[in-house]
């Protein structure tokens, strides 16, 4: 599982560049003749077990932060949009690589700079060696697509590296689609797109795949370092069911039932409530009708930076409970 993840998040795949990404998961799935793929519109990945039970869509997407060069000055410095939440305050003097394989790193303007203002994002640019105008402009262009570089460091139960949202979740969902666990359920495991910059892919494969019943796989903030905010997640003690965050309530029926699986199965749990942030859960349970869904996230520290730190054993259980989820009769539950 570490070294999926290491690959997964070796990819540079930005909001609306996520092909990369697309294509090591399709060469990792080719020959598993139990699964049907298909890709849509928008980018998702849609792969499906196909079972007689209920309709079950799990969900991660596929996408990262990322920055894309507007503007181009007469020395050659790259002026550039952010794609998704980027904090300016992660970002000064990080190396950062465009889907092209050009690199450079994140320089800002000095003129006004002091300890107590970070720099805004269009104070700031990217430095690629060139000389002038003219020499950068024969590594990028316009509208060229780039993203953090990967710095990938193993710290045993431990990893850091950047894009572990949700490149972590995209591990666990493309675990589980490897494993051949019997279920009569009708599994889809979404890849999705663009969910960095509004949920877009979830909006689109969940009225395609039109799930009975959903669970979103993502990150979560924790409150574990020193004099941080107050937040009962820690790393190492379980996915967190999610109870609550910025876009999305979860349904008490749907809490309660992922709470009895853990317990069922003695998988180290948490209950997440996230005061800033959503998910693909958020899109997904209010299309069409409404769709009972759950969210499992995977306890992350430093979120939305090159260094982002998760714990294995969180990711290996991750696994163990949507597992035991898809294996579950709903109609048992009343779902």
């Amino acid at each position: 599982m570490k070294n999926l993840v290491k690959d997964l998040t070796s990819i540079i795949g930005p909001s609306s560049y996520e092909e990369p990404v697309v294509d090591y998961i399709e060469k990792s799935l080719k020959g598993k003749k139990n699964l049907e793929i298909k890709k849509d519109a928008l980018g998702n990945l849609i792969v499906r077990k196909k079972g007689n039970g209920k309709k079950i869509m799990v969900a991660a997407h596929m996408d990262e932060i990322g920055f894309i060069v507007k503007h181009i000055d007469k020395n050659g410095f790259i002026r550039f949009a952010v794609v998704g939440g980027l904090f300016p305050h992660n970002i000064i003097e990080n190396h950062v690589v465009f889907v092209n394989g050009v690199e450079g790193v994140i320089g800002y303007e000095n003129k006004n700079f002091n300890w107590q203002n970070i720099p805004k994002t269009d104070e700031m640019f990217i430095d690629i060696g060139a000389k002038d105008k003219k020499d950068a402009e024969k590594k990028v262009n316009i509208g060229l697509l780039g993203a953090m570089k990967p710095t990938f460091v193993d710290l045993g139960k431990r990893i850091s590296t950047k894009s572990l949202d949700d490149r972590i979740g995209c591990a666990i969902l493309l675990q589980l689609a490897l494993d051949d666990f019997q279920t009569d359920n009708d599994i889809y495991y979404v890849f999705t797109t663009q969910e960095e910059v509004g949920l877009r892919g979830a909006k689109t494969s969940a009225f395609s795949v039109s799930p009975d019943f959903a669970i979103a796989v993502d990150v979560t903030g924790t409150g574990d370092t020193p004099e941080t905010h107050i937040m009962e997640v820690k790393l190492g003690e379980g996915p967190a069911i999610k109870v609550l965050d910025s876009g999305m309530v979860v349904r008490k029926p749907v809490i309660d039932f992922m709470v009895d699986v853990a317990k069922k199965n003695r998988i180290p749990y948490q209950l997440e409530i996230l005061k800033g942030g959503t998910t693909d859960g958020m899109m997904i349970q209010t299309n069409k009708e409404g769709v009972l869904t759950g969210v499992v996230s995977v306890p992350t520290r430093y979120i939305h930076s090159q260094a982002e730190m998760c714990d294995m054993d969180d990711v290996e259980n991750s696994v163990k409970l949507i597992k035991e989820i898809l294996k579950m009769d709903l109609s048992k539950r009343g779902f």
